[in-house]
């Protein structure tokens, strides 16, 4: 891959507080043009990393660069073709809505008319509103406002962290519907998130956990990338099925999802009388009712054996 064709380049960064590891020897890149999911739990750093990516704080060690701009030299160049919309609301909660669009395009130095065509199809759910303050808005509308204010001088990479915690999950639809239109307009969008099914709405990912990235790949590569035959198991009394398969020696890793537990097996160890191996087993334990069948695995079961691997 070129450089040109680079608009987000880190190359073994790595950032400490006081004892705690943040990030440790963090490389990835990301396309112009595409959506890039840093994907991972609260605590993984993804925020520290969204912090140095825009210029707030600086790496213990490593470069990033931002379409060619180094991050420490050119900071300045950098926060005027970059966008950031941070975890945390963070606009003017006593301005209205039309004055914080306003202010934000005034620090840029351009006009809401300006740009006023990149952000119309998000803006005009709250341009009804334009004057109530942004603190009495509800959590779907602070959000389109703060993404408009981040869009309204047409940066070339956007930032994006953590966008959708904490938003009902239509506006969480809606959100990531307006991202995919932003796309057309050329925008870079790097965006992190803790919900494994936003993954695959990005172009590639990159999983990430304590400071470290586990995989990175398309979603379709993460997951053709799982190595084990994964089950799924579910009946009476989750909690002793649970307890009594992970007692058995074959068994890689057993975790709940939801109403089912997800059973790693090793391929090289799976057949088609493996089924009716196990539910002899747990029939001979006292264990009735119970469901098993072979599954596809889904981003969250590539990153809990990922996990697993790394440790």
């Amino acid at each position: 891959m070129k450089n040109s064709d680079i608009s987000v380049e880190v190359k073994g960064v790595s950032k400490n507080y006081s004892s705690v590891k943040a990030l440790e020897d963090i490389s990835l890149s990301v396309k112009k043009g595409e959506m890039f999911g840093l994907i991972g739990p609260d605590g993984a750093g993804k925020s520290t990393l969204f912090r140095i990516l825009t210029t707030l704080i600086l790496p213990d060690s490593g470069t990033a660069a931002i379409e060619g701009l180094d991050v420490r030299q050119d900071y300045k160049s950098i926060r005027k073709i970059i966008g950031y919309m941070p975890g945390r609301f963070s606009l003017y909660g006593d301005l209205t809505v039309q004055e914080n669009l306003s202010f934000f395009a005034s620090v840029f130095g351009v006009k809401v008319s300006d740009n006023y065509s990149l952000i119309e199809n998000i803006f005009k759910d709250i341009a009804p509103f334009g004057d109530r303050r942004a603190s009495r808005l509800s959590g779907g509308m602070k959000q389109k406002l703060a993404l408009s204010c981040a869009l309204i001088h047409k940066p070339s990479v956007l930032f994006l962290d953590e966008p959708t915690t904490g938003v009902d999950p239509v506006s969480r639809r809606e959100f990531w519907q307006m991202l995919e239109r932003l796309k057309t307009d050329g925008i870079t969008i790097v965006v992190s998130t803790s919900y494994m099914d936003e993954a695959l709405l990005c172009d590639r990912v990159a999983l990430i956990k304590e400071g470290r990235v586990l995989s990175s790949d398309s979603p379709r590569g993460v997951i053709d990338s799982y190595q084990n035959t994964l089950l799924a198991i579910w009946g009476e009394d989750m909690h002793s099925l649970l307890k009594d398969i992970r007692s058995y020696g074959e068994i890689k890793s057993i975790y709940s999802f939801g109403q089912e537990h997800h059973i790693a097996i090793d391929k090289n160890l799976y057949n088609i009388n493996y089924i009716d191996s196990l539910a002899k087993k747990l029939e001979a334990t006292g264990h009735r009712n119970f469901h098993i069948k072979v599954i596809a695995p889904t981003i969250e079961d590539c990153y809990m054996e990922f996990s697993a691997n790394k440790n």
